[in-house]
Protein backbone atom coordinates (compact mmCIF):
# COMPACT_ATOMS: atom_id res chain seq x y z
CA UNK A 1 0.00 0.00 0.00
CA UNK A 2 1.78 3.50 -1.10
CA UNK A 3 1.61 6.11 1.65
CA UNK A 4 1.39 9.63 1.27
CA UNK A 5 3.04 12.19 3.04
CA UNK A 6 0.74 15.26 3.21
CA UNK A 7 2.97 17.78 5.04
CA UNK A 8 4.88 20.58 3.95
CA UNK A 9 8.11 21.05 5.83
CA UNK A 10 9.67 24.71 5.60
CA UNK A 11 12.39 26.13 7.41
CA UNK A 12 14.05 29.72 7.07
CA UNK A 13 17.54 30.91 5.46
CA UNK A 14 19.69 32.02 8.00
CA UNK A 15 23.26 33.08 6.40
CA UNK A 16 25.26 32.86 3.01
CA UNK A 17 28.63 31.77 2.90
CA UNK A 18 30.51 31.46 -0.76
CA UNK A 19 28.67 28.52 -2.55
CA UNK A 20 26.65 27.32 0.53
CA UNK A 21 23.26 28.82 2.06
CA UNK A 22 22.78 27.93 5.82
CA UNK A 23 18.96 28.15 6.92
CA UNK A 24 17.06 26.61 10.14
CA UNK A 25 15.14 23.63 9.07
CA UNK A 26 13.66 22.13 7.32
CA UNK A 27 13.63 18.76 8.19
CA UNK A 28 15.49 16.24 5.89
CA UNK A 29 18.74 14.08 4.95
CA UNK A 30 21.72 14.55 2.68
CA UNK A 31 20.76 14.64 -1.13
CA UNK A 32 17.47 15.56 -0.71
CA UNK A 33 16.31 18.36 -2.64
CA UNK A 34 14.50 21.46 -1.77
CA UNK A 35 13.20 24.79 -3.07
CA UNK A 36 14.37 28.37 -1.92
CA UNK A 37 11.46 31.20 -2.10
CA UNK A 38 12.90 33.89 -3.49
CA UNK A 39 12.44 36.98 -1.45
CA UNK A 40 10.01 38.62 -4.05
CA UNK A 41 8.10 35.19 -3.97
CA UNK A 42 8.10 34.78 -7.73
CA UNK A 43 10.97 32.04 -8.12
CA UNK A 44 12.00 28.95 -6.36
CA UNK A 45 15.46 28.18 -6.80
CA UNK A 46 16.52 24.39 -6.54
CA UNK A 47 19.11 23.44 -3.88
CA UNK A 48 20.45 20.17 -2.47
CA UNK A 49 20.96 19.22 1.32
CA UNK A 50 24.95 18.75 1.16
CA UNK A 51 25.35 18.84 5.11
CA UNK A 52 24.82 20.05 8.83
CA UNK A 53 26.26 22.67 10.69
CA UNK A 54 24.68 21.75 14.48
CA UNK A 55 21.22 22.83 14.07
CA UNK A 56 21.54 24.21 10.50
CA UNK A 57 20.95 22.95 6.95
CA UNK A 58 23.46 23.40 4.39
CA UNK A 59 21.73 23.43 1.26
CA UNK A 60 23.93 24.25 -2.43
CA UNK A 61 21.48 26.09 -4.88
CA UNK A 62 21.59 24.77 -8.65
CA UNK A 63 21.30 27.83 -10.23
CA UNK A 64 22.97 31.28 -9.01
CA UNK A 65 22.54 33.14 -5.70
CA UNK A 66 21.09 36.16 -6.20
CA UNK A 67 17.98 37.12 -4.75
CA UNK A 68 18.57 35.15 -2.06
CA UNK A 69 17.87 36.87 1.31
CA UNK A 70 17.92 35.61 5.82
CA UNK A 71 14.45 35.23 6.15
CA UNK A 72 13.85 33.43 2.96
CA UNK A 73 11.80 30.04 2.87
CA UNK A 74 13.14 26.65 2.45
CA UNK A 75 10.49 24.00 1.37
CA UNK A 76 11.41 20.35 1.92
CA UNK A 77 10.66 18.42 -1.55
CA UNK A 78 11.53 15.14 1.21
CA UNK A 79 13.47 13.14 -1.77
CA UNK A 80 16.53 13.57 -3.90
CA UNK A 81 16.64 14.53 -7.24
CA UNK A 82 14.36 12.70 -10.30
CA UNK A 83 15.21 13.41 -13.39
CA UNK A 84 12.56 12.34 -16.50
CA UNK A 85 13.23 9.52 -18.98
CA UNK A 86 12.06 7.95 -22.06
CA UNK A 87 11.99 6.76 -25.58
CA UNK A 88 11.23 10.54 -26.42
CA UNK A 89 14.15 12.13 -25.31
CA UNK A 90 15.96 10.47 -27.80
CA UNK A 91 17.40 13.19 -30.08
CA UNK A 92 17.49 15.88 -27.71
CA UNK A 93 19.96 17.83 -25.81
CA UNK A 94 19.19 18.38 -22.06
CA UNK A 95 20.65 20.00 -18.76
CA UNK A 96 21.54 18.58 -15.96
CA UNK A 97 18.23 18.83 -14.11
CA UNK A 98 17.16 16.71 -17.24
CA UNK A 99 15.13 19.22 -19.01
CA UNK A 100 15.38 20.60 -22.61
CA UNK A 101 18.21 22.92 -23.27
CA UNK A 102 16.20 24.46 -25.90
CA UNK A 103 13.77 25.55 -23.51
CA UNK A 104 10.89 23.19 -25.01
CA UNK A 105 8.74 21.13 -23.13
CA UNK A 106 9.22 17.58 -21.78
CA UNK A 107 7.99 14.97 -24.54
CA UNK A 108 5.00 12.88 -23.46
CA UNK A 109 5.70 9.69 -22.21
CA UNK A 110 8.35 10.18 -20.31
CA UNK A 111 8.55 8.89 -16.40
CA UNK A 112 10.27 9.90 -13.53
CA UNK A 113 13.58 8.10 -12.28
CA UNK A 114 15.97 9.20 -9.29
CA UNK A 115 19.63 10.43 -10.46
CA UNK A 116 20.98 8.48 -7.18
CA UNK A 117 21.01 4.72 -7.19
CA UNK A 118 23.30 2.16 -6.24
CA UNK A 119 25.53 0.27 -8.85
CA UNK A 120 24.53 -3.67 -9.56
CA UNK A 121 25.11 -6.21 -7.08
CA UNK A 122 28.93 -8.13 -8.52
CA UNK A 123 26.90 -11.38 -8.01
CA UNK A 124 24.26 -10.23 -10.84
CA UNK A 125 26.31 -8.56 -13.59
CA UNK A 126 26.95 -11.69 -16.23
CA UNK A 127 30.30 -11.26 -17.45
CA UNK A 128 31.55 -9.47 -20.42
CA UNK A 129 31.44 -11.82 -23.44
CA UNK A 130 30.43 -10.34 -26.51
CA UNK A 131 32.18 -7.70 -28.74
CA UNK A 132 30.63 -4.97 -29.29
CA UNK A 133 31.65 -2.83 -32.49
CA UNK A 134 32.70 0.86 -32.03
CA UNK A 135 33.70 1.83 -36.13
CA UNK A 136 37.02 2.66 -35.41
CA UNK A 137 39.53 0.41 -36.80
CA UNK A 138 42.83 0.68 -34.36
CA UNK A 139 39.92 0.26 -31.15
CA UNK A 140 38.07 -3.01 -32.94
CA UNK A 141 41.15 -4.71 -34.06
CA UNK A 142 43.79 -3.85 -31.34
CA UNK A 143 42.20 -2.51 -27.90
CA UNK A 144 38.33 -4.88 -28.75
CA UNK A 145 35.91 -3.33 -26.23
CA UNK A 146 33.29 -5.37 -24.72
CA UNK A 147 29.65 -4.98 -24.07
CA UNK A 148 29.18 -3.52 -20.95
CA UNK A 149 32.98 -2.87 -20.55
CA UNK A 150 34.23 0.75 -19.04
CA UNK A 151 36.83 2.30 -21.10
CA UNK A 152 39.05 5.76 -20.03
CA UNK A 153 40.27 7.85 -23.01
CA UNK A 154 43.25 9.64 -21.26
CA UNK A 155 45.02 12.88 -23.15
CA UNK A 156 46.15 16.50 -22.53
CA UNK A 157 43.93 19.12 -23.91
CA UNK A 158 43.60 19.03 -27.66
CA UNK A 159 44.61 15.99 -28.71
CA UNK A 160 41.19 14.82 -30.32
CA UNK A 161 39.21 13.21 -27.24
CA UNK A 162 35.71 15.08 -28.52
CA UNK A 163 36.75 14.00 -32.25
CA UNK A 164 37.28 10.48 -31.33
CA UNK A 165 34.26 10.23 -29.33
CA UNK A 166 31.93 11.70 -32.07
CA UNK A 167 33.28 8.79 -34.58
CA UNK A 168 32.43 6.26 -31.92
CA UNK A 169 28.76 7.83 -31.17
CA UNK A 170 28.74 7.80 -35.11
CA UNK A 171 29.60 4.59 -36.16
CA UNK A 172 28.73 1.60 -33.11
CA UNK A 173 26.67 -0.60 -33.18
CA UNK A 174 25.08 0.16 -29.85
CA UNK A 175 21.49 0.89 -29.85
CA UNK A 176 21.33 4.20 -28.19
CA UNK A 177 23.85 6.80 -26.69
CA UNK A 178 24.06 8.69 -23.90
CA UNK A 179 26.83 11.81 -23.76
CA UNK A 180 28.07 13.93 -21.01
CA UNK A 181 29.34 17.04 -21.75
CA UNK A 182 30.46 18.29 -18.11
CA UNK A 183 32.31 21.30 -17.35
CA UNK A 184 32.65 21.78 -21.49
CA UNK A 185 33.05 25.85 -22.51
CA UNK A 186 29.63 27.37 -24.15
CA UNK A 187 30.80 27.48 -27.41
CA UNK A 188 32.22 24.14 -27.89
CA UNK A 189 28.75 22.65 -26.72
CA UNK A 190 27.30 23.29 -30.43
CA UNK A 191 30.31 22.71 -32.24
CA UNK A 192 30.58 18.71 -30.89
CA UNK A 193 26.67 18.19 -31.99
CA UNK A 194 26.92 19.62 -35.26
CA UNK A 195 31.07 18.69 -36.18
CA UNK A 196 31.71 15.64 -34.05
CA UNK A 197 28.47 14.17 -33.53
CA UNK A 198 26.34 15.56 -36.44
CA UNK A 199 22.81 14.82 -37.77
CA UNK A 200 23.31 11.08 -37.95
CA UNK A 201 24.99 10.54 -34.82
CA UNK A 202 22.64 12.82 -33.08
CA UNK A 203 19.60 11.09 -33.90
CA UNK A 204 19.96 7.96 -32.14
CA UNK A 205 21.91 10.10 -29.08
CA UNK A 206 20.36 12.03 -25.67
CA UNK A 207 23.22 14.93 -24.76
CA UNK A 208 23.26 16.46 -21.14
CA UNK A 209 24.98 18.95 -21.04
CA UNK A 210 26.36 21.24 -18.18
CA UNK A 211 28.95 23.93 -19.54
CA UNK A 212 32.05 25.17 -17.44
CA UNK A 213 29.47 28.14 -15.86
CA UNK A 214 27.12 26.81 -13.72
CA UNK A 215 27.67 26.12 -10.25
CA UNK A 216 29.73 23.21 -9.22
CA UNK A 217 26.60 21.12 -7.70
CA UNK A 218 25.12 21.33 -11.99
CA UNK A 219 28.15 19.80 -12.94
CA UNK A 220 28.26 16.71 -10.74
CA UNK A 221 24.67 16.11 -11.43
CA UNK A 222 24.77 16.43 -15.25
CA UNK A 223 26.97 13.41 -14.53
CA UNK A 224 24.76 11.76 -12.39
CA UNK A 225 21.65 12.41 -15.08
CA UNK A 226 23.51 11.21 -17.49
CA UNK A 227 24.06 7.76 -16.05
CA UNK A 228 20.70 7.10 -14.79
CA UNK A 229 19.49 7.78 -18.22
CA UNK A 230 21.94 5.34 -19.48
CA UNK A 231 20.27 2.74 -16.82
CA UNK A 232 16.66 3.54 -17.70
CA UNK A 233 17.89 2.11 -20.90
CA UNK A 234 19.80 -0.54 -19.94
CA UNK A 235 17.05 -1.79 -17.65
CA UNK A 236 14.75 -1.97 -20.82
CA UNK A 237 17.21 -3.92 -22.25
CA UNK A 238 19.25 -2.12 -24.38
CA UNK A 239 22.87 -1.77 -25.38
CA UNK A 240 23.58 1.60 -23.96
CA UNK A 241 27.20 3.60 -25.04
CA UNK A 242 27.58 6.05 -22.51
CA UNK A 243 30.39 8.58 -22.89
CA UNK A 244 31.27 11.35 -20.00
CA UNK A 245 33.57 14.30 -20.96
CA UNK A 246 35.06 14.65 -19.01
CA UNK A 247 35.21 12.69 -15.59
CA UNK A 248 37.96 15.13 -14.57
CA UNK A 249 35.94 17.70 -14.65
CA UNK A 250 33.32 15.99 -12.31
CA UNK A 251 36.06 15.60 -10.07
CA UNK A 252 36.87 19.30 -9.61
CA UNK A 253 33.19 20.11 -8.90
CA UNK A 254 32.98 17.65 -6.58
CA UNK A 255 36.30 19.47 -4.94
CA UNK A 256 34.35 22.81 -5.08
CA UNK A 257 31.58 21.51 -3.00
CA UNK A 258 33.58 19.64 -0.63
CA UNK A 259 35.86 22.59 0.30
CA UNK A 260 32.95 24.31 0.76
CA UNK A 261 31.35 22.17 3.06
CA UNK A 262 34.31 21.83 5.54
CA UNK A 263 36.43 18.88 3.55
CA UNK A 264 39.88 18.90 4.72
CA UNK A 265 41.89 19.16 1.45
CA UNK A 266 44.22 16.03 0.42
CA UNK A 267 46.03 14.84 -2.50
CA UNK A 268 46.51 17.82 -4.86
CA UNK A 269 43.44 19.84 -3.55
CA UNK A 270 41.24 17.40 -3.83
CA UNK A 271 38.97 16.42 -1.00
CA UNK A 272 38.42 12.55 0.34
CA UNK A 273 34.54 13.11 -0.85
CA UNK A 274 36.05 13.36 -4.67
CA UNK A 275 37.65 9.59 -3.95
CA UNK A 276 34.68 8.65 -2.74
CA UNK A 277 32.36 9.56 -5.30
CA UNK A 278 34.90 8.43 -8.48
CA UNK A 279 33.79 4.66 -8.00
CA UNK A 280 29.84 4.86 -6.70
CA UNK A 281 29.43 6.93 -10.38
CA UNK A 282 31.58 4.90 -12.58
CA UNK A 283 31.00 1.37 -11.22
CA UNK A 284 26.71 2.06 -12.17
CA UNK A 285 27.63 1.46 -15.78
CA UNK A 286 28.32 -2.21 -17.07
CA UNK A 287 26.06 -5.13 -17.18
CA UNK A 288 23.23 -6.24 -15.22
CA UNK A 289 20.55 -8.69 -15.98
CA UNK A 290 18.60 -6.96 -18.41
CA UNK A 291 21.15 -4.94 -20.71
CA UNK A 292 24.59 -3.42 -21.35
CA UNK A 293 25.86 0.25 -20.90
CA UNK A 294 29.07 -0.15 -22.50
CA UNK A 295 30.96 3.22 -21.15
CA UNK A 296 33.89 6.06 -22.66
CA UNK A 297 35.16 8.48 -20.24
CA UNK A 298 37.47 10.91 -20.95
CA UNK A 299 40.13 12.02 -17.95
CA UNK A 300 42.28 15.00 -18.49
CA UNK A 301 45.70 14.55 -17.66
CA UNK A 302 47.19 17.60 -16.33
CA UNK A 303 50.72 18.50 -18.89
CA UNK A 304 50.36 15.20 -20.13
CA UNK A 305 50.94 13.38 -16.67
CA UNK A 306 49.39 9.94 -16.49
CA UNK A 307 49.97 9.58 -12.77
CA UNK A 308 48.02 12.42 -11.28
CA UNK A 309 45.32 11.54 -8.84
CA UNK A 310 42.08 11.35 -10.94
CA UNK A 311 43.79 9.20 -13.61
CA UNK A 312 45.57 7.49 -11.39
CA UNK A 313 42.02 6.45 -9.20
CA UNK A 314 40.33 6.23 -12.64
CA UNK A 315 42.37 4.00 -13.96
CA UNK A 316 42.22 1.78 -11.32
CA UNK A 317 38.39 1.43 -11.54
CA UNK A 318 38.38 0.85 -15.05
CA UNK A 319 38.88 -2.29 -17.80
CA UNK A 320 40.94 -0.32 -20.03
CA UNK A 321 42.87 2.81 -21.08
CA UNK A 322 43.10 4.41 -24.29
CA UNK A 323 46.02 7.27 -24.22
CA UNK A 324 46.01 9.71 -26.47
CA UNK A 325 49.57 11.02 -27.51
CA UNK A 326 50.63 14.87 -28.46
CA UNK A 327 53.57 13.82 -30.47
CA UNK A 328 51.05 11.39 -32.83
CA UNK A 329 48.47 14.27 -33.00
CA UNK A 330 51.09 17.04 -33.86
CA UNK A 331 52.55 14.77 -36.92
CA UNK A 332 48.55 14.74 -38.11
CA UNK A 333 48.08 11.13 -36.92
CA UNK A 334 44.42 10.91 -35.74
CA UNK A 335 43.09 8.99 -34.18
CA UNK A 336 46.41 10.01 -31.56
CA UNK A 337 45.95 6.73 -29.85
CA UNK A 338 49.43 4.89 -28.91
CA UNK A 339 48.75 1.07 -28.67
CA UNK A 340 51.59 0.53 -26.76
CA UNK A 341 50.35 2.25 -23.68
CA UNK A 342 46.85 1.77 -24.18
CA UNK A 343 45.28 -1.48 -23.02
CA UNK A 344 41.60 -3.66 -22.98
CA UNK A 345 40.87 -5.63 -19.92
CA UNK A 346 38.06 -7.38 -21.50
CA UNK A 347 39.91 -8.14 -24.76
CA UNK A 348 41.48 -12.06 -24.53
CA UNK A 349 37.92 -13.33 -23.21
CA UNK A 350 36.31 -11.86 -26.09
CA UNK A 351 38.09 -12.66 -29.32
CA UNK A 352 39.02 -15.68 -31.45
CA UNK A 353 42.70 -17.00 -30.55
CA UNK A 354 43.49 -15.88 -34.25
CA UNK A 355 42.97 -12.51 -33.40
CA UNK A 356 44.76 -12.48 -30.88
CA UNK A 357 47.72 -13.40 -31.94
CA UNK A 358 47.31 -11.37 -34.98
CA UNK A 359 46.96 -8.32 -32.90
CA UNK A 360 50.08 -9.41 -30.21
CA UNK A 361 52.27 -9.63 -33.48
CA UNK A 362 51.32 -6.44 -34.47
CA UNK A 363 52.14 -4.86 -31.05
CA UNK A 364 55.45 -6.99 -30.76
CA UNK A 365 56.65 -5.29 -34.37
CA UNK A 366 55.93 -1.72 -33.17
CA UNK A 367 57.48 -2.02 -30.30
CA UNK A 368 60.51 -3.44 -31.53
CA UNK A 369 60.64 -0.27 -33.80
CA UNK A 370 59.54 2.11 -30.98
CA UNK A 371 62.83 0.68 -29.03
CA UNK A 372 65.41 0.96 -31.84
CA UNK A 373 63.38 4.60 -33.20
CA UNK A 374 65.86 7.14 -31.94
CA UNK A 375 69.21 4.69 -33.59
CA UNK A 376 67.08 4.34 -36.96
CA UNK A 377 66.38 8.03 -37.06
CA UNK A 378 69.83 9.09 -36.29
CA UNK A 379 71.04 6.44 -39.01
CA UNK A 380 73.32 4.08 -36.55
CA UNK A 381 71.34 1.74 -37.35
CA UNK A 382 72.88 -1.43 -39.60
CA UNK A 383 70.81 -2.90 -41.75
CA UNK A 384 71.24 -6.94 -41.28
CA UNK A 385 72.37 -6.63 -37.48
CA UNK A 386 68.69 -7.38 -36.57
CA UNK A 387 66.50 -9.91 -38.16
CA UNK A 388 63.58 -8.31 -35.45
CA UNK A 389 64.19 -4.63 -36.49
CA UNK A 390 64.57 -5.47 -39.83
CA UNK A 391 61.22 -7.22 -40.07
CA UNK A 392 59.56 -3.72 -37.82
CA UNK A 393 61.27 -1.16 -40.17
CA UNK A 394 59.78 -2.69 -43.09
CA UNK A 395 56.21 -3.28 -41.51
CA UNK A 396 56.06 0.54 -39.37
CA UNK A 397 54.75 2.51 -42.40
CA UNK A 398 52.10 0.09 -42.71
CA UNK A 399 51.29 -0.78 -39.09
CA UNK A 400 50.94 2.89 -38.99
CA UNK A 401 48.75 3.53 -42.00
CA UNK A 402 46.22 0.91 -40.88
CA UNK A 403 46.00 3.21 -36.96
CA UNK A 404 44.90 5.85 -38.82
CA UNK A 405 41.68 6.74 -39.75
CA UNK A 406 39.88 9.68 -41.28
CA UNK A 407 36.68 11.10 -38.87
CA UNK A 408 33.75 10.32 -41.97
CA UNK A 409 35.76 7.14 -42.65
CA UNK A 410 33.56 3.94 -41.37
CA UNK A 411 35.18 1.04 -40.72
CA UNK A 412 33.28 -2.74 -39.20
CA UNK A 413 34.71 -4.55 -36.80
CA UNK A 414 35.08 -7.66 -39.39
CA UNK A 415 36.53 -5.71 -42.12
CA UNK A 416 39.17 -4.36 -39.32
CA UNK A 417 39.94 -7.73 -38.80
CA UNK A 418 40.22 -8.65 -41.65
CA UNK A 419 43.20 -5.71 -42.49
CA UNK A 420 44.58 -6.74 -39.62
CA UNK A 421 45.05 -10.27 -40.58
CA UNK A 422 46.48 -9.35 -44.44
CA UNK A 423 48.67 -6.79 -42.55
CA UNK A 424 50.62 -9.29 -40.10
CA UNK A 425 50.59 -11.61 -42.85
CA UNK A 426 51.71 -9.97 -45.71
CA UNK A 427 55.74 -10.37 -46.42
Amino acid sequence: MAVADLYRRFGKVSRVIGLMTESKGPESSIGDLCYIHEASGRRKIPAEVVGFHEQHVLLMPFSAMTHIAPGCLVEAAGKPLEVHVGEALIGTVLDPLGYPLDGSALPLGVKPVSVERDPPNPLTRPPIAEPLEVGVRVIDSLLSVGKGQRVGIFAGSGVGKSTLMGMIARHTSADVNVIALIGERGREVREFLERDLGPDGLARSIVVVATSDQPALMRVKGAYTATAIAEYFRDQGADVMLMMDSVTRVAMAQREIGLAVGEPPTTKGYTPSVFALLPKLLERAGTNASGTITAFYTVLVDGDDMNEPIADAVRGILDGHLVLERQLANKGHYPAINVLKSVSRVMPHIISAEHREAANRLRRLLSTYMDSEDLIQIGAYKHGSSREIDEAIQFYPRIMAFCRQEIDEKTTREESIEALFRLVSAG
